[in-house]
Formats: structure tokens, sequence, C-alpha cells
């Protein structure tokens, strides 16, 4: 065991804390499975590229209106595992509200197709054992997914997770040393600087792939980085 796993606060003793207060099932299972360690290289490193839409930005009172997921494994994207799932909203009378201006989910749609939240977060979960979470700014998706298992499960789990936001901001300041110019680090205009397709924004499933493939572009720059560590720098 290293020295850092041995601290009170570590993500390892975190980890087993969650664990051991999880309920038998989706969380326990995903807890259970140890996550990529900071020395995996970039060649064998497992992600899952995860993309919510959400009444708001706001996790302590907005709510989870999609999920979708598509797996990374080294620098191949796995589209046989990819997934797009809505979420049946609470019987609140709140529904989607002006967040459909976004997105285009409507609450006749959410309520017809969307399953309830428990089992969107089990089957996400599911998909994300042995992985880490990628994602454009992943401090919205680990805040969401966060606050769904502490309602679900009483539990809230570490995530290891991967921002290609972050590796965007650091690629651009090594080379050119100064601060991006606003807005171009969206996902859009960093995908568009390396020539990547234009897709629909706002598609949890479409988001998610396009995530996906900024990664793949980002970890081929030289200063990318070779490992897990490098790339949460």
């Amino acid at each position: 065991m290293k020295f850092t796993d041995a601290l009170p606060n570590s993500p390892t003793r975190r980890r087993r804390r969650a664990l051991a207060a999880a309920p038998p099932g989706a969380l326990h299972d995903f807890l259970a499975v140890d996550p990529p360690t900071p020395d995996t290289p970039v060649d064998e490193l497992g992600l899952l590229a995860i993309d919510l839409e959400t009444t708001g930005f706001d996790p302590a009172t907005d709510l989870i209106l999609s999920v979708g997921f598509v797996p990374v494994d080294g620098r191949r994207i796995t589209l046989g595992g990819a997934r797009r799932i809505l979420v049946a909203q609470p019987d609140t009378g709140a529904g989607v509200g002006e967040s459909a201006t976004i997105h285009g989910l409507t609450d006749d749609q959410v309520a017809t197709e969307g399953l309830p939240l428990a089992e969107v977060l089990d089957l996400t979960l599911a998909a994300m054992q042995g992985r880490a979470l990628l994602a454009h700014y992943s401090n919205l998706e680990t805040g969401f997914l966060t606050a769904a298992c502490r309602l679900v499960h009483g539990v809230e789990p570490p995530w290891v997770d991967v921002d290609t936001l972050d590796i965007a901001y650091r690629l651009w300041t090594a080379a050119h040393y100064d601060e991006p110019p606003r807005q171009s680090l969206r996902l859009w205009a960093a995908r568009a600087r390396f020539g990547l397709p234009t897709y629909k924004a706002h598609d949890a499933l479409t988001d998610a792939l396009a995530c996906a493939e900024l990664y793949l572009a980002l970890v081929e720059e030289p200063h990318a980085g070779a490992t897990l560590r490098d790339l949460q720098r």
C-alpha cells in the first residue's frame, strides 16, 4: 500500500468507506471494482465518456433528464457500449421547464420514454465499473451523479475523472504561454481546432461521443502525457 493510500481522506480510503456504507446493488458493485490507478498508461486506460442533460446547473435543486455514455478503451471508442437513456421525472409538477429550449426534451417525452432515476443510475454505474469518468467540465457530471447516488443509495462515492476541458486548457497554455481566448475551451470550439466534425449539440449521447473524440485528439498532443496522472495534472 502506498503512503498516500493510508491518509484519512485519500481516494482509496474514501472509496473503502463508501463501499462499506453502500447497500447491495449497482453502487456497491461499482465501488468493489478498483478504478484505474494514477500510473495507468493512456494506451491501457478505460474511461466512460458521460454527458448529462439537466433542468439546470445546480445538483442541489436541478434534475437529470437524460444520460449519454460511451466507453473509451485506450485510444479506441467502443460504440457497442454507447447508450442514451431518458430519466422519468418525479411527480412534482415542475417538469423540464425552460431547459427544454436547450436540449429539446419535452415533459411528454421523458414521461413516455424515461426510466426511473434509480434504474438509470444503476445502468450508468454498471457501465462505469473499473473505468474513469470522462467529461468536458467533469464537475457538472460528478456533481449530479453524486447527488443522484446520495438520493438513491444514501452514499456519495468518490470519482476518478478526466476532464477534457482541463486538458485543453493545459495544452493551450503550454503552447501559447497565455490564457486561452474567451469561449475557446467550450466543447465545440475545442473540437474545431482539431478539425473534428460539427454535431448537433445538447443531445446526451452525441455530446458524450463528441467528448470522447476530443479526448482522443487531445491525448495525441505532445504535452498531453502518458498516464492517467498526467491527464489529471
